[in-house]
């Protein structure tokens, strides 16, 4: 549903030309402090002049330190007068859950499943790893499958170093991969949360948190520096960079249903939703890929 995601805020943003109109919001969550806040709106925000941003009510200019964001109103006001704010237009990626079923995707969920062996967003490990049985963990995607293209024209595939072969493009590597439990997983995908690998690989939730991710650090076992199989920092940026657009700009993107009960019209239902043609692209490949 479109707009859903604002409907969960607790922070809004504003042009200060504009105090009636709110160019985004967030939910806030303990992780969020003064400095993490400020290092998001740089991602949402191009502006032609250095600016402020400034906690309605109070005229506090917000500094970047490790002090926990308030909730409230807040300002975006540049130097200048003549200084003009705008909010990138920068295309978020819509993603759908995975259904693949592959070869090439048993690969890749057997090389993650070796190498993590738990959830690496909540350190569940799988007791049962040793007799091959893995009930409620899933493989996830950080880059996802149907934007394949996208991952070969914007070089994301020149930072997977175990491919196959040249014709492999490398986004079935585990090195684009995480494991998490089955609900965790679809979180993700969702870009409900995601991982900040420049403070500390610490994960933050843009929802309410139900998983009760946000604050946690992601598991080492995925990330080892010793170890090549490692899930790429590359990746997880791009990843934390689409869930602030998806969450922060605007109202943000539309949370697609995925629940089609026996004999509901999914594809009738698809078409009349949100960004209609992106998704059926999305859902076809998805079923469809190889």
């Amino acid at each position: 549903m479109s707009g859903r995601r604002s409907l969960r805020r607790n922070v809004f943003i504003y042009d200060a030309s504009k105090p009636d109109h709110e160019i985004g919001g967030m939910r806030l969550n303990p992780s969020v402090s003064k400095k993490y806040f400020l290092s998001m709106l740089e991602i949402l925000i191009v502006a032609d002049c250095p600016y402020t941003v400034i906690l309605n009510g109070t005229n506090e200019i917000i500094e970047a330190t490790d002090e926990r964001l308030q909730l409230g109103h807040y300002c975006i006001k540049s130097s200048t007068p003549q200084g003009k704010v705008f909010i990138t237009d920068e295309p978020c990626a819509l993603r759908t859950l995975s259904h693949i079923r592959t070869g090439r995707d048993e690969e890749f969920r057997k090389a993650v499943r070796e190498r993590d062996g738990r959830c690496v967003i909540k350190g569940v490990i799988n007791p049962d790893a040793d007799i091959d049985d893995w009930p409620g963990f899933e493989a996830a995607h950080i880059f996802p499958l149907s934007k394949e293209d996208d991952f070969i024209h914007q070089g994301f595939s020149r930072w997977i170093t175990n491919r196959a072969g040249p014709r492999d493009t490398g986004i079935n590597s585990c090195q684009n991969g995480l494991l998490m439990r089955a609900q965790i997983h679809q979180h993700f995908d969702a870009f409900r949360f995601s991982i900040n690998v420049d403070d500390n690989y610490k994960i933050i939730s843009f929802d309410s948190d139900i998983e009760r991710v946000d604050g946690r650090t992601l598991d080492l076992v995925c990330r080892s520096p010793n170890d090549e199989r490692s899930a790429r920092d590359e990746l997880l940026r791009w990843h934390f960079r689409q869930a602030v657009l998806a969450n922060i700009r605007g109202v943000g993107e539309p949370i697609f249903e995925f629940d089609f009960p026996p004999g509901t019209d999914m594809v009738g239902d698809i078409l009349r939703g949100p960004k209609s043609g992106e998704r059926m692209e999305a859902e076809l490949f998805t079923r469809l890929w190889p």
